[in-house]
């Protein structure tokens, strides 16, 4: 049941991320292909669904979460393509193609992340945004989402992973890193979905401790299939972080340990959604289904 709300979801953000990239036959041409190489690849789109999901909880208008759920999806798209350049860690293969530079060159990859990062915000504060989701949650909704992408958000936390790079790190600087790099924007796709959705502060609180717990496990989970996943389920390659000398949960805790610390934060995610009065089936299902995943 619950997880055709998922295709449904995701059917109504793909046909969404497709109508708000630019498009046009002119001088910017290989800079919209380039955007939309990476921006309609597939991927999991947890980010906006949980935007979507967290609005219909609180029970508001979806349609309404729709450019903030996109939003937050061209800022994760954005990363990814940055992530990817040589500059950073520089990798040959993302949702298993060539990543975005090898296709198009790295100044152009480059410009297609700004431009991403650019459009979520243009998309968020559009006069059609505002006027669906009113002027005062529009804005509260993209400062979340500003403040989750930014320096003591995403960006912060891959400058942390960088610095980390061949280094042994503790427990407590990795779960910051990932609170930062991979949590921060999937904590803001929730809290957008109950900003525009009107959740009171309580609503609000448990949305936020389950999307903590959900992302943490997702990011141990990505180190446990970076050990033993298979690179073609994966879409890019697998012991990479072993290549690159990262400190990871399994390096730190042990191959057992980290699947348990899975297995408690998605019992710890599923519980937090007490609070709800709403059919949260679906969100439950969705963080048992991650902690299970194989890609």
């Amino acid at each position: 049941m619950s997880m055709n709300r998922q295709e449904q979801y995701i059917d109504m953000l793909e046909e969404a991320l497709t109508r708000f990239l630019p498009g046009g036959d002119d001088l910017q041409k290989e800079l919209f292909l380039s955007m939309e190489y990476s921006l309609l690849s597939g991927g999991k789109r947890i980010r906006p669904i949980l935007t979507l999901e967290f609005c219909r909880l609180c029970g508001g208008k979806i349609q309404a979460a729709l450019p903030f759920a996109c939003a937050v999806e061209m800022i994760h798209t954005y990363s990814l393509i940055h992530d990817d350049l040589p500059c950073m860690d520089d990798d040959e293969m993302r949702r298993g193609r060539p990543t975005n530079h090898r296709v198009y060159g790295e100044s152009t990859a480059l410009l297609a992340g700004d431009a991403l990062l650019t459009l979520a915000f243009e998309t968020m504060l559009s006069p059609q945004s505002i006027r669906m989701a009113g002027a005062s949650k529009a804005a509260s909704a993209a400062g979340a989402l500003a403040r989750a992408a930014g320096a003591r958000g995403m960006v912060g936390g891959q400058v942390i992973d960088l610095a980390s790079e061949g280094k042994q790190i503790s427990l407590a600087i990795l779960r910051t890193m990932d609170e930062r790099k991979t949590g921060a924007l999937i904590l803001a796709g929730a809290q957008m979905g109950c900003i525009i959705g009107g959740a009171g502060v309580r609503q609000q609180r448990a949305a936020e401790e389950y999307a903590k717990c959900l992302g943490l496990a997702f990011q141990i989970m990505d180190d446990i299939l970076d050990v033993t996943g298979d690179s073609t389920l994966l879409g890019k390659n697998v012991g990479m972080d072993n290549l690159n000398q990262k400190s990871t949960y399994v390096s730190l805790m042990g191959l057992e340990g980290a699947k348990k610390a899975v297995r408690e934060l998605t019992e710890e995610a599923v519980a937090a959604l007490e609070p709800f009065d709403g059919d949260t089936g679906y969100l439950k299902e969705l963080a048992r289904k991650l902690s299970v995943r194989q890609n």
